[in-house]
């Protein structure tokens, strides 16, 4: 019963990931809205009946989709911070910065799939929250490590934000100063605004010299946190 359960199980995750697969190809050619099953079920010969077996709804695959998405920038972001050593904060911010502009150019469709505009009549479920957490939690690490270590330098913070960078440091970033958390919300969306920006052409015709953009961008935004070296030769 076990061999016989678990060729069922490869079975099941065959079929899964070559259902996504032609999901994605067709997020490629026509955009998330237009996702169909029925569409899927056609390309890979299989009756709409049996795929609803794997996918009970387009909701539902978009939302796997999602997932392996957030999971995979997230995986990129964290084996970049793994491979700089930890007293090198800067490296490290820089590190886990340029992995995810390498993903997002390797994989546009899925970064606008996650970071471009919703797709109508659908909201993502609670359970999309933890892997979208995963970049923005490898850059509060970081910052978490640089305060532990070696002290960081406080940016400004007014007082009408005070409360609300305390509540975030509190449910996101414990042991982080607010200061720096409301630094480090800032960085987070600047980060993907620049993304979004090259991902989604606004740059065609305007900046050629992306890479060394990306790079000063990103030494800014270490600066605006308060890491301390975070100018990078």
């Amino acid at each position: 019963m076990t061999t016989i359960r678990g060729a069922r199980e490869r079975a099941r995750a065959e079929v899964t990931a070559a259902i996504k697969d032609e999901a994605r190809k067709q997020l490629a050619a026509e955009g998330a809205a237009k996702l169909s099953l029925r569409a899927v079920a056609r390309e890979l010969g299989m009756v709409s009946s049996a795929l609803y077996r794997y996918f009970p709804s387009r909701d539902d695959l978009l939302t796997a989709l999602i997932i392996d998405a957030y999971d995979a920038v997230g995986s990129a972001a964290e084996q970049a911070l793994a491979a700089v050593g930890p007293a090198d904060h800067p490296a490290r911010w820089t590190a886990i910065c340029t992995a995810v502009r390498a993903w997002a150019l390797a994989h546009p469709h899925e970064y606008a799939l996650i970071y471009g505009s919703p797709v109508p009549g659908y909201t993502a479920p609670q359970l999309t929250v933890e892997p979208a957490s995963r970049v923005a939690l490898a850059l509060i690490s970081v910052a978490r490590e640089a305060h532990r270590t070696d002290g960081i330098a406080l940016p400004p913070l007014s007082e009408e934000l005070r409360p609300e960078a305390q509540r975030l440091a509190a449910r996101f970033a414990p042991g982080v100063p607010p200061e720096v958390v409301a630094g480090l919300v800032a960085a987070w969306a600047q980060l993907f605004g620049l993304l979004s920006f090259e991902i989604f052409g606004q740059f065609n015709g305007v900046v050629s010299a992306r890479d060394e953009l990306f790079v000063q961008a990103v030494r800014r935004l270490a600066d605006d946190v308060g890491l301390l070296g975070g100018r990078l030769a």
